[in-house]
């Protein structure tokens, strides 16, 4: 090892063998490689139609502030939560996307001695920022590629701090019953914080949503988190929050940085709030690309996971990668899931009419040996 490599012996155990996260390859990398245009990403499970009007209105006005710092408390986008989902300021935390909320919370309640329990083929980041401070992951096995929240109890024991769990899942895009769930979670034990992603709750349509800050009165564990960047069409802006009890709030506001969102993220999500025919909009714009993406997969023969995301997961019966490179070949950005230990797959995130037709144009294409 060579006096720049000794370098890697003076970080913390977990960081030293933490694989960072890897996100959809960028257009403009694609572009740089094969000289490509006219690139299509369906791979990151942005909104295909962008922010909506409010959001980019209330940018505008804002850009005559930005030698100032914004808000560290985020008053007027708590506020406008609070207003929204009936509870109190005291009880929001605001991130730099809801992956800094998660991050927050491992960091407040982990230590090395301590266990995460999750479920496999869930979220990448939990047993990142799980292993990022040196705590157990306790992986159970999936059941129908969705939590198995039976298997996932079992496994909690009085060294479990954190258990998290995505509703609608990522990559597969399965949904828990509200009751199953909801049992679930009165059955940890109080010295066990809850945590349910719920980064795509928006596209689900079923009242999940309030059931959900519903229970937030009954159980103080309990930490949902929540994103602006899918059907609200900020990615780019990176704002998120978590709801709960105002205590596990404060602890989470104890260890959060002073001025994470910027001036931009949050007067744009707070307006993006009220923009509620973006919103319907982008949920109708999904749920006819869903219909029609996986009506083409039914055409070619293939199986899918139903999703009740804005993505869908196809299995292709063989290893997924090299159709996916040559679908970057033909300009189509999707994501291959074998971190996830789903090497047969891709993850395609729903796109327009337009790009959903030029997916399974290419998809047809590459199956058919025209690559």
């Amino acid at each position: 090892m060579n006096n720049a490599d000794k370098i890697y012996n003076l970080a913390v155990s977990g960081v030293q063998k933490l694989i960072p996260y890897t996100p959809g390859k960028p257009i403009e990398e694609l572009e740089r490689e094969l000289g490509l245009s006219n690139i299509i990403k369906l791979a990151s499970n942005e909104n295909p139609l962008g922010p909506g009007k409010k959001a980019l209105a209330a940018i505008q006005a804002t850009l005559k502030d930005l030698a100032l710092y914004p808000d560290g408390n985020g008053f007027n986008l708590k506020r406008a939560l609070a207003d929204k989902y009936a509870v109190d300021m005291s009880q929001i935390t605001l991130g730099n996307g809801s992956n800094e909320i998660l991050e927050l919370v491992a960091r407040a309640f982990l230590t090395p001695e301590l266990e995460v329990v999750f479920s496999q083929h869930a979220f990448a980041v939990y047993p990142i920022v799980t292993q990022a401070v040196g705590a157990t992951a306790v992986v159970a096995p999936a059941l129908d590629y969705g939590h198995d929240l039976g298997a996932m109890l079992q496994r909690v024991t009085d060294k479990t701090r954190l258990v998290f769990i995505a509703n609608p899942n990522n990559p597969t895009g399965t949904l828990l019953n509200h009751a199953y769930l909801e049992a679930f979670i009165g059955a940890l034990p109080d010295t066990c914080v809850c945590v349910l992603d719920e980064a795509y709750c928006e596209f689900v349509g079923d009242g999940s949503a309030d059931n959900s800050i519903a229970w937030l009165k009954k159980y103080p564990n309990l930490l949902i988190t929540r994103t602006f960047s899918k059907a609200y069409g900020l990615a780019g802006l990176r704002v998120g929050y978590g709801l709960s009890s105002p205590q596990l709030a404060d602890i989470l506001n104890r260890v959060r940085q002073p001025f994470n969102n910027n001036m931009l993220a949050l007067a744009a999500a707070e307006a993006a709030l009220t923009d509620t025919e973006h919103l319907q909009n982008t949920i109708a714009v999904n749920a006819q690309g869903m219909q029609f993406i996986t009506e083409g997969f039914k055409k070619l023969g293939l199986e899918w996971i139903p999703s009740a995301g804005n993505f869908v997961l196809v299995d292709l019966k063989q290893p997924a990668m090299p159709i996916y490179e040559a679908l970057l070949r033909k300009g189509v950005i999707v994501r291959p899931v074998g971190v996830y230990e789903l090497p047969n797959h891709l993850r395609i995130t729903i796109g327009t009419q337009a790009e959903n037709q030029l997916f399974l144009q290419a998809l047809t294409e590459v199956l058919s040996g025209n690559v």
